[in-house]
């Protein structure tokens, strides 16, 4: 019988792609060069770099929260599991794309549209993937057997709001795009708060001794 494959490389990798996808971010802000209205103009005209900043930076911590909460109750992993992390992976990876795509064209009465609802479908997948790769956990059996089912209906449930928020927007993005990108912010800090689950999560994860 095969041995069921462990999570620590997993989690490393994905602690690694979260963490580079993350920085990336910021290359997105510059240093204003034209201050002939002065710097503290300067620096407010690029309010849109700052405001899509922080929506990927927030999206971006809470799924990395949320994927931690993950893995930590898994007791094994399978082939299709990785594959659904790697989704999860790409996708946030795209994130420093559609974050620079929003900043430059929030402004732009011809393209915001199309920017924001890129944005928006960038975060929704997002969202559904880590979704997605919980509840694969569960019916392959991967979840650790002592995690009770308030637990998991805590975790279930706390990663459900944020694909049907998103959608929401995303529909709102169609017509009032800039109110749209404010609810992303909205959703993606909300989404920070910790997932509730009862104690702490373990020091080692289930299955790695």
């Amino acid at each position: 019988m095969a041995r069921p494959l462990r999570t620590g490389r997993l989690e490393a990798f994905s602690d690694g792609v979260f963490a580079i996808a993350i920085t990336l971010l910021v290359l997105e802000l510059s240093v204003p060069t034209d201050v002939r209205d002065g710097l503290l103009h300067a620096i407010a005209e690029q309010w849109p770099s700052y405001l899509a900043y922080v929506i990927s930076f927030a999206a971006i911590g809470a799924t990395w929260l949320a994927h931690t909460g993950i893995t930590h109750h898994l007791r094994a992993m399978d082939p299709g599991l990785v594959r659904l992390n790697l989704l999860v992976l790409l996708l946030v990876s795209l994130m420093p794309f559609t974050t620079a795509l929003t900043a430059a064209h929030i402004r732009d009465e011809g393209a915001e549209r199309v920017a924001v609802v890129v944005f928006g479908c960038n975060l929704v997948l997002v969202a559904a993937a880590v979704s997605s790769l919980w509840r694969y956990a569960l019916r392959r059996g991967l979840v650790d057997p002592d995690l009770d089912d308030e637990e998991v209906r805590g975790l279930t449930t706390r990663l459900t709001p944020g694909v049907a928020g998103y959608v929401g927007l995303i529909l709102l993005g169609l017509a009032l795009p800039r109110l749209a990108v404010f609810g992303y912010l909205a959703l993606s800090l909300a989404l920070l708060v910790p997932v509730g689950l009862r104690g702490e999560w373990p020091t080692r994860p289930p299955g790695s001794e």
